[in-house]
């Protein structure tokens, strides 16, 4: 009975040794049957240095779907307020000027104040994120917006007015950064044309601040309106300039749409509100410090362009072009109307192609718009042309970076608030190097040769960034494991695999 015993025994392993690579494949079949059910219900993002959060990426029937909806739609709402509020800022540069008795050139400072609270306000907000509700963050970020734009048209003096322009940019940059971190959240991999969404409301602000003050309120000049209207005329010493109550309107709205988070905050019982804890660890590309690194430089022109671009096309096709106010006007507002156009259809565009080929598709349109409004720009008609080629061109470069950049690596606040930085020093360097240069040299045409300039740089970026993320050695693209539906489970499988092979010794 014992040899007979210890044969059935020898007879046994062999059986697993001879059928041991079929067993195993066998094994790995079914575990990754039942990790490819599981992953397409949750997707694991890791913040690094912290907890991992799980989030909800496939549809969801009953209150969680109805609450992502919700959600991005009070995002969209909030990047539309957040787009007229910068955007503002160009058509009403020589009333503000006006107002606290400055010319254009002397008062260029106050991008580096907004842009420099921008900075401020995008780093604390990728700390508070991860530390208060988000729908409370972005609330009060969203009501001292309003409160400060509603004080500006009556600043009397440059330095309070700088003050105010430096604690806007703080509310907005953590509006800007809590904004993209929760769409990614929220949407996870189907995140990219949600992400679009929301950009495209912040174009369509832009869109819409020209007209509002320069069509809607400027289109008397430069007369004034008494905010006493029980005084006479004559005595009045305290009046505000038409296009200033467009600061007026626009902060009303984005006051509206606070409360919405407000409300959002107090209603919250989703578990898209709370993050929940996972094992496991971040997925982060090999090279994802230089990565954010040159990203945050590619950003930094980018933006810089975009905001110079739109804050002086307006003074510079009238002192340059020749144009009147409401020509120069409807030039701004087409520059922004293509630039919203453009990021709207990039909404159905991202669900078709990949962000790597929206970014080379925009490269390649600013390059040659700016070069020939660097030829061309006293045309008018080529000036109307090479505009509207430009701003579409500029239009889907910012969210398909993050886009770009989530393929290869972990978007996390933190990594959000390094982006916002990069683009609010873009907004407060090159913005005030134009403005200051503009007041010198009024019939250079400096802002054209800043977007070819610019345009440039980061089209030889691009390919470098695109070279690092694809190296030998580096972790590849996530996405691209997750459309070939192998990465994730077999490296799952690995670790299910070596807890195996410990049991079998």
């Amino acid at each position: 009975m014992t040899s007979s015993g210890v044969k059935h025994k020898h007879v046994r392993f062999a059986s697993m040794e001879d059928q041991e690579e079929d067993t195993l494949f066998d094994k790995k079949t079914d575990a990754g049957l039942e990790l490819r059910s599981a992953l397409k219900a949750t997707e694991r993002t890791a913040t690094p240095g912290g907890p991992d959060r799980v989030k909800v990426v496939g549809g969801r029937s009953g209150e969680g779907s109805f609450g992502r909806w919700v959600l991005t739609l009070s995002l969209c709402g909030s990047f539309l307020g957040l787009g007229m509020s910068i955007s503002v800022l160009g058509p009403t540069f020589k009333d503000l000027a006006e107002n606290v008795n400055k010319d254009i050139s002397n008062i260029s400072y106050i991008f580096v104040g907004r842009s420099a609270g921008y900075i401020g306000g995008s780093l604390v907000g990728g700390v508070l994120f991860d530390r208060m509700s988000p729908h409370l963050l972005l609330g009060f970020s969203m009501l001292l917006t309003s409160l400060g734009m509603y004080a500006i048209p009556f600043c009397r003096q440059a330095a309070v007015l700088t003050a105010f322009m430096s604690s806007i940019g703080m509310t907005m940059g953590v509006l800007d950064t809590g904004g993209n971190v929760l769409i990614l959240n929220t949407w996870g991999e189907h995140s990219g044309p949600h992400m679009q969404a929301l950009h495209f409301s912040y174009a369509a602000g832009a869109f819409a601040s020209p007209i509002i003050a320069k069509m809607l309120f400027g289109h008397h000049g430069n007369s004034t309106h008494s905010v006493h209207p029980n005084t006479s005329h004559s005595s009045s010493t305290f009046t505000v300039t038409e296009s200033m109550w467009a600061y007026v309107v626009i902060s009303s709205f984005v006051f509206l749409f606070s409360l919405f988070f407000f409300v959002l905050h107090s209603r919250s019982t989703s578990p898209l509100d709370k993050p929940r804890t996972s094992p496991g660890r971040p997925l982060v590309a090999r090279h994802h410090v230089a990565l954010v690194a040159l990203l945050f430089l590619f950003f930094f022109a980018y933006v810089g362009a975009e905001v110079a671009y739109g804050s002086f096309i307006f003074t510079f096709a009238t002192d340059y072009a020749g144009m009147s106010q409401a020509e120069a006007a409807g030039l701004n507002s087409a520059f922004w109307g293509v630039f919203a156009a453009a990021r709207g259809l990039a909404i159905f565009f991202a669900a078709c192609l990949r962000p790597g080929a929206l970014i080379l598709l925009c490269l390649v349109g600013s390059t040659v718009s700016s070069l020939l409004l660097c030829l061309f720009s006293s045309q008018n008609v080529s000036l109307w042309v090479c505009t509207s080629l430009y701003g579409a061109s500029m239009a889907t470069t910012f969210p398909s970076g993050i886009s770009w950049l989530e393929q290869y690596t972990t978007v996390t606040a933190h990594t959000a608030a390094v982006f916002v930085v990069g683009a609010a020093l873009g907004e407060m360097v090159l913005p005030a190097i134009v403005g200051f240069l503009l007041g010198k040299f009024p019939h250079q045409p400096l802002l054209m040769y800043l977007s070819l300039i610019t345009a440039t740089f980061t089209s030889i970026l691009f390919p470098v960034m695109y070279k690092l993320a694809s190296a030998p050695g580096s972790q590849g693209s996530k996405r691209a494991d997750a459309d070939d539906g192998d990465g994730e489970y077999r490296q799952a499988l690995l670790y299910s695999g070596g807890d195996e092979e410990e049991e079998l010794n």
